[in-house]
């Protein structure tokens, strides 16, 4: 496949010869969000209509992961691991068993902020592992969990080396008992991730 780019749209023309055109629409009408994705399949000789889509920036995104997952399973990328690969720009797909995530960096740091930054990922696993914890201490107590919610913020530290220096978790949860309180509080502090950062791993970074 080879690319050619400008300012507004990006094409593509893959090795069977058909050019795909990706560009947005800056303007919005009746029932149409602002800021649409656009793409385009350029027609061949044997097709009777032209393809053409209308994407919200949260429809393109999730396109953009469900294309890298089926990527990494027809060429074999996937594993029982964790895989990163190139992605584009500063973004790089992630790759865990069959699934695919995106991260980039924002467009201060040359990305094009398609996708959560390594770092707010890092913040989230924790704040996700917080809220599965919490979701299983509210299903043994049966207790409701659909209004379950972890709110999460972190600081970067100002010195080096670069790193999160605070993180700041809130748990919510309606229709738990007074009485239920610290024992979701305190399963909730003791999740996998939370407890690798109070013991941290010994961790080695090799070239393969």
């Amino acid at each position: 496949m080879t690319t050619h780019d400008n300012a507004a749209h990006q094409r593509m023309t893959t090795h069977c010869g058909r050019e795909i055109v990706v560009g947005n629409l800056p303007f919005s009408g009746d029932g149409h969000p602002p800021g649409r994705v656009t793409l385009d399949v350029g027609l061949r000789s044997h097709d009777h209509d032209r393809a053409w889509l209308s994407l919200t920036p949260a429809e393109s995104r999730r396109l953009a992961t469900t294309l890298l997952a089926q990527a990494a399973a027809a060429d074999g990328r996937a594993t029982e691991g964790i895989e990163v690969t190139h992605a584009g720009g500063e973004a790089y797909a992630i790759t865990v068993r069959q699934h695919t995530l995106l991260c980039d960096q924002p467009a201060d740091l040359n990305g094009d902020d398609a996708a959560p930054t390594p770092t707010e990922l890092f913040v989230a696993s924790l704040a996700a592992c917080v809220a599965f914890y919490a979701g299983r201490y509210l299903d043994r107590h049966q207790l409701p969990r659909q209004d379950l919610r972890v709110s999460a913020e972190f600081t970067m530290a100002t010195d080096r080396p670069a790193r999160v220096r605070e993180i700041r978790l809130r748990v919510s949860a309606s229709g738990v008992p007074e009485q239920r309180r610290p024992g979701l509080l305190a399963v909730a502090s003791h999740c996998t991730v939370h407890n690798t950062l109070h013991q941290p791993p010994e961790i080695s970074v090799e070239l393969a």
